[in-house]
């Protein structure tokens, strides 16, 4: 069984990036679209059948930020980040998002 998580930080805030939409593709098939909860995670992932291949995680970054009332540029430096990985074992992949409105980054959790 292999199971995938995420969880959201909003560095300009320095808090858990509540609701912002994410979406998690295969195949360019939709399998999973939520918010993240006031921790910055989406629960529902866990639910997700899920195996060996490619996917796409895809965070509305300028929205949840404009949501804030930030005032982004247009068009946003980041609008929609996009993580492409793969998964190849059998497992608990958990994928993080740390981002502001200019600048993320990621890395394969545990």
């Amino acid at each position: 069984m292999t199971s995938l998580s995420t969880h959201v930080l909003d560095t300009a805030g320095g808090v858990p990036a509540q609701g912002m939409t994410i979406t998690l593709l295969h195949d360019d098939r939709v399998l999973f679209s939520g918010a993240t909860n006031e921790d910055g995670r989406c629960p529902g992932l866990k639910d997700i059948a899920v195996g060996a291949g490619a996917y796409v995680l895809r965070f509305d970054v300028a929205a949840y930020f404009r949501a804030r009332g930030h005032d982004l540029p247009e068009p946003p430096f980041l609008d929609v980040v996009q993580i492409d990985f793969g998964m190849t074992e059998t497992g608990h992949y958990h994928v993080p998002l740390l981002v502001s409105p200019f600048g993320y980054s990621t890395y394969r959790g545990s």
